[in-house]
């Protein structure tokens, strides 16, 4: 049997009627807008909860619903959400992965009681069932347009990080996996669930295991405030990985940090600035090598496994010199995953892996 699940971007929310028509437009997974919604929603949330901040899922409702939505608010929707009732017809279903920040508890799995003093619409929350669950088939006039069988299942899905981690292939405890894009984003798979709110910790659910990360606003936008990328493409080979540079950078692109470090006044340090490009951006890589380290041991610390191999994603994976870097830093393997794109993750999940 065929099937398809959807991933999506967490924290993105709109509100639906009945029939799963929006009724205005999408909160993005990076708006925070909603900052006195999140104030209601500290005074209620256990620490340990993934609703807390004005850019989750359950601030923008909130916000949403104080906005005199064009409509009689049926359904509140993710992303993935959204897009999978579109595809089946089925309404108000969601995946373990996206709830997280709905405030969804999900080491008990279910709805927790302090949401009741939030006064939400009755039914407005989701049906919450673990990713990969069956949850309806593909309507039949959009099989017929695109060829697909009419028994094609569709399984609850996930968010697009978690995804972008299945597709790594990772799947032991201790393994995993390093998105070196604009930002770092840092994940291992771990036996228990670690939640740190205070360092922007939480914990995916996956089956038996959890998915415990944060991101720090180190990465690679911070070289682009230096180097262009004809620059960088010129100067990596030049790079000397086994000749430590001794600069001891904390490269930001602004001040503030929320992982490891959580401190939203926190300096950049990128002094002294050496009159040697190649010394300058190499100083960064060893810089962000050792603010990855940093996240991992603090992962370990909080109860996480500490990485026995990491795997690499995003554009910095491709960058030899600071995979050995890396690699120094850490301890442990560090290789490039064959596949990174979450498609391919959501693609294994519907295949149930």
């Amino acid at each position: 049997m065929r099937s398809l699940a959807v991933d999506g971007t967490s924290a993105s929310l709109l509100l639906a009627d009945g029939q799963g028509q929006a009724l205005g437009p999408a909160l993005m997974y990076n708006d925070s807008r909603a900052r006195t919604e999140a104030e209601r929603i500290t005074a209620l949330a256990p620490a340990r909860s993934g609703a807390h901040g004005p850019s989750s899922s359950l601030a923008k409702l909130l916000y949403l619903l104080g906005q005199e939505p064009a409509g009689q608010p049926r359904h509140a929707l993710h992303q993935a959400d959204w897009i999978s009732g579109c595809l089946g017809g089925r309404w108000g279903v969601s995946d373990e992965n996206n709830a997280l920040k709905l405030g969804y508890d999900v080491e008990q799995r279910r709805w927790p009681d302090w949401l009741d003093a939030l006064d939400l619409p009755p039914g407005l929350l989701p049906e919450v069932v673990p990713p990969g669950t069956s949850i309806g088939t593909l309507r039949a006039d959009l099989a017929h347009r695109w060829g697909f069988p009419e028994d094609t299942r569709i399984v609850a899905g996930t968010t697009d990080s978690t995804a972008g981690f299945l597709a790594t292939g990772a799947h032991a405890p201790g393994t995993a996996v390093t998105s070196l894009g604009s930002t770092l984003v840092l994940k291992v798979l771990s036996p228990r669930p670690v939640f740190a709110p205070e360092y922007g910790v939480y914990s995916h659910r996956l089956g038996d295991l959890w998915l415990a990360g944060g991101a720090s606003n180190s990465g690679g936008a911070v070289l682009l405030q230096y180097f262009s990328r004809a620059q960088l493409v010129e100067l990596t080979p030049r790079l000397r990985p086994e000749v430590p540079t001794g600069l001891d950078y904390y490269p930001l692109c602004a001040p503030g940090e929320r992982f490891p470090i959580q401190d939203p006044r926190l300096a950049a340090r990128i002094e002294p600035v050496p009159e040697d490009p190649v010394q300058l951006l190499q100083g960064l890589l060893e810089g962000m090598a050792g603010i990855e380290a940093q996240g991992y041991r603090l992962l370990a610390e909080l109860g996480a496994p500490y990485p026995t191999e990491v795997r690499s994603v995003g554009g910095g994976a491709m960058n030899a010199a600071w995979t050995c870097i890396r690699a120094d830093r850490l301890g442990v393997p560090v290789v490039r995953a064959e596949h990174q794109e979450a498609a391919y993750g959501a693609a294994l999940l519907a295949r149930g892996m």
